[in-house]
């Protein structure tokens, strides 16, 4: 168990590289296309289509590290206020919501994957299916996994007590 946890922080660093690639990519076709407009009177075509692109997958990258690091929002007065098993039972409860959410948007975006596989977008001729569609599977499977490990911790009793509460406190919280 330690060494999948291991390989998914691993994992989870390389998606920080890549949420940085997809953010210094983004900041560059805006901004070349921003001047060329301005100086040129000219753009580049594709610019818009690709940083709108690599915001989705930015977003969805995100939203795995997150997951990971259980930084999502959430309000965890009443978990905090129950005994150890009740605690337990709300973990389980909504990680398990979470897996039927994760399912459904993994599904979805596999259909509409396998559906615009052959369109291609209207600027840069990308497959759609391939390039945008993706983004969901990736978070999708990613996030399954995540899940998982984090309900077998729970399950098999590794867990301690704090672990229950996956919200974790702000930084900047006083």
């Amino acid at each position: 168990m330690a060494a999948v946890e291991r390989l998914i922080d691993l994992y989870c660093r390389l998606l920080k590289l890549v949420i940085v690639a997809c953010l210094a990519a983004m900041v560059v076709l805006v901004f070349t296309n921003v001047v060329m407009r301005y100086l040129f009177n000219s753009g580049i075509a594709t610019s818009e289509e690709l940083s709108r692109w690599l915001l989705v997958w930015l977003t969805f990258l995100g939203a795995i590290v997150a997951l990971r690091q259980h930084a999502h929002l959430g309000v965890d007065t009443l978990v905090r206020a129950l005994p150890p098993l009740g605690k337990k039972i709300c973990f389980v409860a909504s990680y398990l919501l979470m897996l039927y959410a994760d399912a459904l948007l993994t599904l979805g975006s596999w259909k509409q994957a396998v559906l615009t596989f052959g369109d291609s977008a209207p600027a840069s001729g990308i497959s759609v299916g391939l390039f945008f569609y993706s983004s969901g599977l990736v978070f999708g499977v990613s996030a399954a996994v995540i899940l998982l490990l984090d309900l077998v911790r729970v399950l098999s009793g590794a867990a301690t007590e704090e672990d229950l509460i996956s919200v974790k406190e702000s930084e900047e919280h006083v």
